[in-house]
């Protein structure tokens, strides 16, 4: 298992910090109109930058200075699970390409900037689900501008999401836009189980405690999404990925995998 890191305060970070095993700086990893992007959240206090998440993946890296690297035998684990699941889907995943570029004009593959563990940048794999002019069909849903009220009651997903497209929405319930996932896991950008990479824009509304969730590698399924997945709240979902951290073990892997096969099959919590 990864070891936690110490968590500190947010005061004294550094100017700037590069994002491990990328060699750019932060502001290079600025999403674009591809990706997660979005203008500047306003909050309470006032107009925040475009990157007010700059500060919070500098501090995560800082944390994460001097820890152990993931041991090996657990990499080699997961591309040997990853790397037979991959192969096995690549007919089903050809099929959907088609079907997604039949159904509407872009890409079939969407690639999001996420944040991985102490604070590392990763561009996350999905079929895309989405028409591909959605942010300037609605620039709002792309705010990320939340009150703490509003936080305090934030559902991240929504049932009735204008932007999906109609084969989108079939993907999304049957949960096999993530089967690009597996790419992820096979280079190490995230794990089989622990907490859904974050997107960057999220991160100004994580409260200090919040942020050891980023003392782990990211999984493409976790405690969160076994418990309820899209009917979760955003303080729900965080609260989740927390006690995955403190209580992580083997079993309780292979418990949430066994029960990620169930919720996939039912559709808990897709959408």
């Amino acid at each position: 298992m990864e070891p936690i890191s110490q968590m500190s305060s947010l005061q004294g970070m550094s100017p700037t910090y590069a994002a491990p095993g990328t060699g750019t700086t932060v502001a290079d990893w600025a999403p674009s109109s591809q990706d997660a992007g979005a203008p500047p959240p306003v909050g309470a206090s006032g107009p925040r930058s475009p990157l007010a998440w700059e500060p919070v993946v500098e501090e995560l890296g800082r944390r994460g200075q001097g820890l152990p690297a993931i041991p090996l035998a657990q990499r080699a684990l997961e591309i040997a699970i990853a790397l037979p699941l991959l192969i096995l889907a690549l007919p089903v995943m050809l099929l959907l390409a088609l079907i997604i570029r039949l159904d509407s004009p872009g890409p079939v593959i969407f690639r999001q900037v996420r944040v991985g563990r102490h604070g590392r940048l990763f561009r996350f794999a999905k079929f895309r689900t989405l028409y591909v002019d959605a942010r300037q069909r609605w620039p709002e849903l792309y705010a990320y501008s939340y009150s703490p009220d509003e936080v305090a009651a934030l559902y991240f997903k929504l049932r009735d999401d204008p932007r999906v497209t109609r084969v989108g929405r079939w993907l999304r319930k049957s949960t096999l836009d993530e089967l690009p996932n597996l790419w992820n896991v096979i280079v190490g950008d995230v794990a089989l189980i622990g907490p859904r990479p974050e997107i960057p824009e999220m991160l100004p509304y994580y409260d200090d405690d919040g942020l050891a969730k980023f003392a782990v590698r990211p999984g493409i399924t976790g405690l969160a999404q076994v418990r309820g997945r899209g009917d979760l709240s955003f303080r729900d979902t965080v609260d989740f990925d927390l006690e995955y951290v403190y209580t992580r073990s083997f079993w309780l892997d292979v418990d949430i995998a066994v029960r990620t096969v169930l919720c996939t099959v039912l559709r808990k919590g897709a959408f």
